[in-house]
């Protein structure tokens, strides 16, 4: 049975939300919000920041997922505009983030909720945390250290 345009687009879509980020495996680049389309022959990533390390280990991994699922021609582009935002992070990606035991991005916020016992009697330590999306803090409360994946 031949694809549709419809359906290998759902078909594509459903490889590369096969594909877990690098650095947090719990969250597909789905979840994260980097991938901006997926057409019948291409699909569109737009990294978390200009210059991220896992950028071209995504890359790597979407290419071998589609190959592995037979779509050797459907090219993979990475643009840099407009530049990726927290915003894009979906609600099942939060939720995922927070279950992992990393505060999800919450503008406006002066503090984060502890994704361990949910206090927001919180400090940031450091501005930098595990990687560069993400700062170091500590709950006051149940005492504590995560990291808050920083707002962009």
């Amino acid at each position: 049975m031949a694809e549709t345009d419809g359906s290998r687009i759902a078909a594509i879509s459903a490889v590369v939300a096969s594909v877990a980020d690098p650095e947090i495996p719990v969250l597909s680049i789905l979840d994260l919000g980097i991938v901006r389309a997926v057409e019948e022959d291409r699909v569109v990533l737009t990294p978390t920041y200009t210059g991220c390390p896992a950028t071209h280990v995504i890359e790597r991994d979407v290419r071998d997922a589609l190959d592995a699922a037979g779509y050797r021609s459907v090219r993979i582009e990475t643009i840099l505009s407009p530049a990726w935002t927290t915003d894009w992070i979906t609600a099942e990606g939060r939720a995922k983030l927070h279950a992992y035991g990393i505060a999800p991005p919450d503008p406006g916020a002066r503090t984060a909720t502890c994704p361990q016992c949910g206090s927001r009697h919180t400090e940031e330590i450091s501005r930098f945390g595990s990687t560069p999306c993400k700062a170091l803090w500590r709950c006051r409360d149940c005492a504590e250290p995560f990291d808050l994946f920083k707002c962009h």
